[in-house]
């Protein structure tokens, strides 16, 4: 292959952080929208519980980097399980599979994902927030 070819005016030698505030804690985004996937750090707050949800476009994995953390999983039976996570494991979740993460102190988790589209549908939620659509996430954020 010929990396000349290559169009060096698209390259970014910038560093990116984002911050977006959630009831539980907090999201820290270090991946650009408009890329074909996302990152992103999820500190919760001990006690917390983000919604039992499911997307209808978007597969995730995490890796729990400090504290501990309870991931309510639903398995091929289509039971709800809970599985206290371990450091230095991984664990995915792909469309259509229900999940939950339940801090237990105070915790951070990695999350790699398919880029932030479709719906989240909040089967249940402590902060009575709806389904999360693209217009639902932009006012969430503040951005529009």
């Amino acid at each position: 292959m010929d990396f000349s070819t290559f169009d060096s005016s698209t390259f970014s030698t910038s560093s990116y952080v984002k911050k977006i505030d959630k009831p539980w804690g907090y999201e820290l985004h270090w991946v650009p929208e408009g890329l074909p996937y996302m990152g992103k750090i999820l500190h919760i707050n001990k006690g917390a519980r983000l919604s039992l949800q499911v997307h209808d476009k978007k597969q995730e994995s995490y890796w729990l980097l400090n504290g501990e953390c309870d991931l309510i999983i639903e398995n091929k039976e289509k039971n709800l399980i809970t599985l206290h996570m371990e450091k230095g494991r991984g664990y995915t979740t792909i469309v259509g599979q229900k999940h939950r993460h339940i801090a237990v102190t105070d915790c951070d988790i990695v999350e790699v994902s398919t880029p932030e589209i479709g719906t989240t549908m909040r089967l249940e939620d402590d902060f009575n927030r709806p389904d999360e659509t693209e217009a639902q996430r932009k006012l969430e954020r503040k951005e529009v």
